[in-house]
């Protein structure tokens, strides 16, 4: 517990918190440039949930109870079009369905900034 590095206020005589002056905005430029990937190494072996998602649709809960195998569920996607990949249910890229040896796989084709989703 002692090895932990907390940034607590600087507090003054009186107990009051003392002001610090914010680093100039070159100087965070800076910092930012400096991370590499090897500053997420805490963050590696976190588990995510990955969903790539082909279309969505819309049925009432009597046409749900009527499916049986063989039946056909029209998704709200055509042929071609890009597929939804959600990491942790976020929407994080769109991409193409391929095939790898005998498994289907993802090829990611645009990266989703945030407010880009719509």
């Amino acid at each position: 517990m002692a090895d932990d590095n907390l940034d607590l206020p600087d507090l003054g005589d009186d107990g009051t918190q003392v002001p610090v002056e914010a680093p100039q905005r070159g100087q965070q430029m800076m910092d930012e440039e400096e991370k590499s990937a090897a500053d997420l190494a805490p963050v590696f072996d976190v588990p995510v949930n990955i969903s790539a998602v082909l279309g969505k649709a819309h049925i009432d809960v009597n046409s749900l109870l009527k499916l049986t195998s063989g039946s056909v569920v029209e998704l709200d996607r055509k042929i071609g079009e890009a597929i939804d990949i959600y990491v942790n249910n976020r929407l994080v890229a769109r991409g193409e369905v391929v095939v790898v040896d005998d498994r289907l796989g993802v090829t990611m084709t645009e990266i989703i900034k945030d407010g880009d989703a719509g």
